[in-house]
């Protein structure tokens, strides 16, 4: 799987490839290097940037080059009209000498305001081939949007090992957002406490965990299939969920309730931002694998799933294992929606609308069998990031939103059929041995 996902990353790239301007830190220092020979100690320099991260490391770089050469460099951020007001002030400024250039970043490159400033020579970063697959804030992005998906994958990932379905997954992450949402904005809305936010977040995560725990009775108890059952609490769930929320979205929530879903810590070393979320996604697939293989209830589920009759014969409690897994499964649906409010800072009835099925994708794409007994967290991960390579790569190059749909469906397809014909092999070797 991980070769496919490098083969999948191979061909986004090459099909998004196309000369682009250099940007951020590196092409700043490019662009300093490229007009150093054009200027003369203490010539005035004027740097215009934009507002995104890369302009600041652009402007910086820039800056930090042509000083150390001895000119004189004034940086210029922000919005064009603020931009045009410096610009104006710093060039009617008649105790310093005119300036000798402008050095702009890649996005000014189609500001108008330049066209008041012709007299002045203008220069561009050069441009290279990059796709744009590649892009650092592309990569990022991927990074974002996989989050939600791989923890509930999780989830799922259990549930599907013991030879079970949830498709409620989606409708408890909506769940999940509304009651966080709501009880937030009747502690304090805007001004709400961290304390407040954080029993606001665990409430709603608790909630999903007793649905799930349902879930899990009347599948052991009564004996209903998972499917059923799981769709009729998918129903449900998502009722409640508009009816909470009174079929609206629910959106006073402070600021810093943001915090989980969108702030995130820079990597001194390589200069990468690393969202939080995606911290607490690796810790809880580093805390899933260990469960799956290290821990004596691990090893239930997979019993379980290779056989429940021989599972019980073993010894192994069955219906408390199953119980188990439907609660951990919606315990992690609820975590998801927490994030996915903190991410859109509101709740809605509406989010997470067939999340089960993308889910459900990435955990057979991932190599676990609808058949249950066999599957691993990691190849979770991996299949995870198979969909949201694919779907990042599908909007890339214009794919329609249908067209996507036609996609994903036979991904599904594909990998239920390897599965089947890797099951029937290994029956046929056993077989003939």
């Amino acid at each position: 799987m991980i070769l496919v996902l490098l083969l999948i990353c191979a061909w986004y790239s090459l099909v998004t490839l196309k000369k682009q301007p250099a940007t951020g830190a590196d092409g700043g220092r490019s662009l300093a290097e490229d007009v150093v020979g054009k200027l003369d100690d203490g010539d005035r320099v004027l740097v215009v940037a934009g507002t995104k991260p890369d302009d600041a490391a652009f402007a910086e770089a820039v800056k930090g080059s042509l000083t150390e050469k001895g000119m004189a460099v004034e940086v210029f951020r922000g919005a064009p009209p603020v931009v045009k007001r410096e610009l104006e002030a710093a060039l009617y400024d008649g105790t310093k000498m005119p300036p000798t250039l402008m050095v702009c970043g890649a996005s000014t490159a189609g500001w108008r305001i330049f066209d008041e400033f012709e007299a002045i020579p203008r220069q561009y970063p050069v441009e290279r081939l990059w796709p744009d697959f590649l892009k650092r804030a592309n990569l990022i992005n991927i990074a974002d949007q996989i989050v939600v998906i791989a923890i509930l994958a999780i989830g799922m990932t259990i549930v599907i090992i013991t030879r079970g379905i949830d498709l409620s997954v989606g409708s408890l992450l909506a769940l999940s957002a509304v009651a966080t949402a709501w009880l937030i904005e009747r502690n304090g809305a805007e001004h709400a406490t961290v304390l407040v936010m954080i029993c606001a977040a665990l409430g709603a995560v608790l909630i999903c965990g007793l649905v799930g725990l349902f879930s899990g009775v009347m599948v052991t108890t009564f004996s209903i299939p998972p499917f059923i059952v799981t769709l009729a609490v998918m129903l449900i769930a998502s009722g409640i969920a508009f009816d909470w929320s009174n079929n609206e979205s629910i959106h006073r929530l402070p600021a810093a309730f943001t915090w989980l879903g969108r702030a995130g810590v820079t990597i001194p070393v390589v200069g990468i931002r690393l969202p939080f979320q995606v911290l607490l996604m690796l810790g809880l697939y580093g805390g899933a694998h260990f469960f799956m293989t290290r821990t004596v209830l691990g090893r239930h589920i997979y019993a379980i799933g290779g056989s429940p009759e021989a599972a019980r014969l073993s010894g192994v409690p069955v219906s408390r294992v199953l119980l188990f897994a439907y609660a951990a499964c919606a315990l992690l649906a609820g975590v998801g929606g927490v994030l996915m409010a903190s991410q859109l800072k509101s709740g809605a009835p509406t989010y997470g609308v067939t999340y089960e099925l993308t889910v459900i994708a990435a955990v057979v794409v991932g190599g676990t069998s609808l058949m249950g007994g066999s599957g691993r967290i990691f190849g979770t991960f991996v299949g995870a990031l198979i969909i949201a390579v694919i779907q990042n790569g599908m909007n890339l190059t214009g794919i329609d939103y249908g067209a996507q749909k036609y996609v994903l469906g036979a991904i599904i397809l594909i990998a239920v059929l390897l599965d089947q014909m890797k099951r029937r092999f290994l029956r046929g070797a056993a077989g003939a041995m």
